[in-house]
């Protein structure tokens, strides 16, 4: 059975990011990017309907503050009243799943993607992805940093410039680099 680098992306495992196809989807989403960050002035609902173009799922009332950056967008599916502010960035070769609710400050960066650390296999341009979930009525503080494979919990709070390189638990919160629970 064949099986396409795109799904081979999506579902984690290694794959070509130099396939027609991907390079064909990052084209599509640089280009809805140049739309969306110029849609300062449009209102929320257009914004919105610019939004539901490329993401995979946005809920009610979901809010994005251009300038947005994202490797594909249809791997990402923001809950309902979802916020995120100015210049975050999501490298969405996974899925990305953000619960209700869920504030997320400026400058954050959502990351799935990954590279092998066997230098031959990275020599040979192989990159993988793991999925990253945020769960309900999270907040996330600026200039953070989620990295691959990471699960939030509800309720849980990320301070401002953390790295997360781990789960964190419901309603934990985790501050520092990396990223520990706070008691």
């Amino acid at each position: 059975m064949f099986i396409s680098e795109r799904q081979k992306m999506i579902s984690g495992q290694p794959y070509n990011p130099g396939d027609p196809e991907l390079q064909a989807d990052q084209i599509a989403a640089k280009q809805w990017m140049v739309r969306y960050n110029a849609s300062l002035a449009a209102t929320p609902a257009d914004r919105r309907d610019l939004l539901r173009q490329r993401l995979g799922e946005v809920g009610e009332g979901a809010v994005i503050r251009p300038p947005f950056h994202c490797d594909y967008g249809y791997n990402i599916r923001l809950g309902r009243n979802v916020f995120l502010n100015f210049n975050c960035v999501i490298l969405d070769v996974c899925e990305v799943e953000i619960g209700d609710l869920t504030q997320i400050g400026p400058g954050v960066q959502i990351l799935t993607a990954d590279h092998p650390r066997d230098p031959g296999e990275r020599a040979r341009g192989v990159e993988f992805g793991k999925p990253i979930v945020i769960g309900r009525n999270v907040w996330i503080g600026g200039g953070a940093l989620i990295l691959p494979g990471v699960t939030i919990g509800d309720d849980a709070i990320v301070g401002a410039g953390s790295v997360v390189t781990r789960d964190v638990a419901s309603g934990a919160t985790v501050i520092g680099n990396p990223a520990r629970e706070r008691r």
